[in-house]
């Protein structure tokens, strides 16, 4: 049986993200020797939490249109090299505006990675691949923070929170010159055969270069706007994107906070939710491939894998009512996996659901955009809930409404395919048989 060599692009997303959510969680791991190295309250960590993502949410549309005009492979190598010396930066500042300025540097490299992912999916994965594709990719970022955690603590107890982003700072840069090397299209990767080729080519549906298109890029944003079903899409990561955000930046300081744990075990422990996500969301992502084979299907049923999932990752509400640490980490952990695994089909679901696969680096960053919005806040909110209440039973209840609502709004509004013109919309039932033909 011949190997799938696509796979190995796929894998190669697993590895972008991780880098990108091991950098991410560096920050929230050192949150108490950091905290405690410059004197600041929880209001303060929170603003240094949320920071990278203002920057971050400015540039995701224009990293889009990069990715759109000019491909995953510039685009992804230049900037994950610029969020890996601004990691290092991290390490370096002595002031609390110096570390802000190097969040923010972080926001802008890491803006690129779902929207080029988005456009990589978009070329190398045939339509039946499209759920699996997008878990690679997403669950390489809960993989990051699973391993993050327990590496970034060791780093930490060992050399010391400064040195802990250097190195994850330099295995970024090692990335950066991989993916230089070895990242093609599939019409330019000589390591591709040809019959494998042709397979991909004829079963995600031709992608004009952006010299042919119809629509310039503005344009088609401007479409994407008018479309209901993009707002839905990108509320409904909003919604999960809170609870994911409020977990990664806050899980650590609420082990010790609440468990009296030290800074090795909360890492230990804010691990185990993020590896059962990485496993969980590979395994649905295979699922809703299939799910999607049926004769009766159309591409905006994985819709409904989406709100089962939100749904199941609303137990979260039941985290102040228990005692037990282990029932709060199995509480915990399903409530990630669900949401890892809403986020990644929503990716899956909003390629699904293009007219137009030239745009898609920008329909990503828009549905980005809805998770990274609702994220921004998640940091902020929950310090001033601690702030306020000494505990974290007000945050819980903030993220458990979101994921309810996520689930009606992804229901609802996610079924007529995404036009970025004013031509009729083809009916949803069709749009799967238009991106496969």
């Amino acid at each position: 049986m011949s190997i799938k060599k696509r796979y190995f692009v796929y894998t190669g997303l697993f590895v972008l993200m991780f880098i990108n959510y091991l950098d991410r969680v560096n920050l929230s791991v050192a949150a108490k020797p950091l905290a405690e190295s410059y004197g600041l309250s929880p209001i303060d960590m929170g603003y240094i939490f949320s920071a990278f993502l203002w920057t971050y949410l400015l540039c995701l549309i224009p990293m889009g249109m990069l990715a759109d005009r000019f491909g995953g492979r510039a685009v992804t190598y230049t900037t994950l090299g610029i969020w890996s010396l601004a990691g290092i930066w991290t390490g370096l500042a002595a002031t609390y505006s110096s570390l802000v300025a190097s969040r923010l540097v972080l926001g802008i490299g890491e803006s690129a990675s779902y929207p080029s992912g988005g456009k990589i999916i978009r070329e190398w994965a045939p339509a039946s691949e499209r759920g699996i594709a997008a878990a690679f990719l997403n669950c390489g970022a809960h993989a990051g923070l699973c391993f993050g955690s327990v590496v970034v603590g060791s780093l930490i107890v060992e050399f010391g929170w400064r040195e802990s982003f250097y190195i994850t700072g330099v295995a970024g840069l090692v990335i950066a010159v991989v993916w230089y090397l070895l990242y093609r299209r599939p019409e330019d990767a000589t390591w591709l055969g040809a019959a494998e080729r042709k397979f991909i080519r004829e079963s995600r549906g031709e992608i004009p270069s952006g010299a042919t298109a119809k629509l310039d890029q503005i344009a088609a944003l401007k479409g994407l706007l008018r479309s209901p079903t993009m707002w839905s899409l990108a509320l409904t990561q909003g919604c999960a994107g809170y609870t994911l955000y409020l977990f990664m930046t806050w899980l650590p300081s609420y082990l010790v906070a609440s468990r009296g744990m030290d800074v090795l075990k909360s890492s230990l422990f804010s691990a185990i939710p993020y590896g059962t996500a990485a496993l969980l969301g590979l395994g649905l992502g295979w699922l809703s491939d299939r799910l999607l084979k049926g004769a009766e299907s159309s591409n905006s049923d994985r819709r409904k894998l989406i709100a089962t999932m939100l749904l199941l990752s609303s137990i979260i509400l039941a985290a102040p009512f228990v005692e037990s640490i282990w029932l709060i980490e199995a509480l915990i952990s399903i409530s990630l996996a669900c949401v890892a695994t809403a986020m990644a089909m929503n990716i899956a679901l909003t390629a699904d659901l293009m007219s137009d696969g030239r745009y898609n680096g920008v329909a990503t960053s828009l549905l980005i955009m809805g998770g990274n919005l609702f994220g921004t806040a998640a940091p902020i909110a929950t310090g001033y809930v601690v702030a306020a209440t000494g505990g974290f039973s007000g945050a819980f209840l903030i993220a458990g409404v979101l994921l309810l609502g996520g689930a009606i709004v992804i229901t609802l509004g996610a079924r007529a395919p995404i036009s970025v013109s004013d031509d009729a919309e083809i009916p949803a039932e069709g749009a799967r048989a238009a991106s496969e033909a």
